[in-house]
């Protein structure tokens, strides 16, 4: 029984954070509603699992059919994020968009918070947009010039790591925003020990099989700089808006998988 609760509770997951289709007599017996979202939260990183085994199947397919030369680990990152922006709908970094147009636009928090329900791109939700998606192909582009071993471990890195760890801030900060609209609020009332301790145990099996196939320093550089930059959103946010809305999740699910992949490669240049 408990089994069947948790393939639930990982399906609706699945619904909420990315495109798979969960329909007809499935999505029937999973049922839905803000207690199983609530429970589903402690899955988000095994939706990570999915999504990076996505990407490496894209990146491991596209290594084998395009010729070996230079522009070749560029060609596959870049191409190797267009899928898994396709799976998840650009979800996360829609968040992003709307925490640097809102956060960009106005020192206000009343202001910021108002901007951030805006739908519309403006130019600080651009170029956060821009600059995030540079920033990780490059990176994993840097990455795969090691080989494609490296980038693929750095993918099931990013992607699971960076979806445990804004888990943290609706344990730290209170909901703000729009609170009757808002699909992040059902998340602001569970997120206890328990969630993390079970959100952890999808980590744990990802860091474990890095750790044995590229090397403990992979494991501690790329952990070390996502935790860093989850504190830094963490402190930003708790200046700027005083708690955590559903785009500060987002967004700081981005800039924890980006961190990641920032320290996989610094892991690689230390040699």
């Amino acid at each position: 029984m408990r089994v069947q609760q948790a393939i639930r509770h990982y399906l609706v997951a699945l619904q909420f954070f990315t495109r798979v289709p969960v329909t007809g007599r499935l999505a029937a017996w999973v049922g839905f509603d803000q207690a199983m979202l609530r429970a589903a939260a402690a899955h988000f990183p095994g939706v990570g699992w999915l999504v990076a085994l996505w990407a490496c199947c894209v990146s491991t397919l596209l290594w084998w059919l395009l010729p070996a030369q230079g522009f070749t680990p560029l060609a596959v990152a870049a191409l190797g994020t267009v899928a898994t922006v396709l799976m998840t709908g650009g979800f996360h970094e829609d968040g992003l968009a709307d925490v640097a147009d809102g956060l960009g636009g106005s020192l206000d928090r009343e202001r910021a918070l108002d901007i951030m329900k805006d739908s519309r791109i403006g130019a600080f939700g651009a170029m956060a947009l821009v600059l995030g998606l540079v920033s990780k192909i490059a990176l994993l582009a840097v990455v795969g010039g090691s080989g494609l071993a490296p980038l693929l471990w750095a993918l099931l890195g990013g992607h699971v790591l960076s979806r445990l760890l804004p888990l943290a801030l609706p344990m730290l900060l209170p909901h703000v925003g729009d609170t009757a609209r808002s699909k992040a609020k059902p998340l602001a009332d569970q997120i206890d020990v328990h969630t993390l301790r079970l959100g952890a145990l999808w980590c744990l099996p990802a860091l474990l099989g890095i750790a044995l196939g590229q090397g403990l320093a992979f494991v501690l550089y790329g952990c070390t700089s996502a935790v860093l930059a989850a504190a830094w959103m963490f402190r930003w946010f708790r200046q700027r808006l005083q708690g955590f809305t559903g785009d500060a999740l987002g967004a700081t699910q981005q800039v924890c998988e980006i961190a990641f992949y920032l320290g996989a490669a610094c892991a690689l240049g230390r040699g």
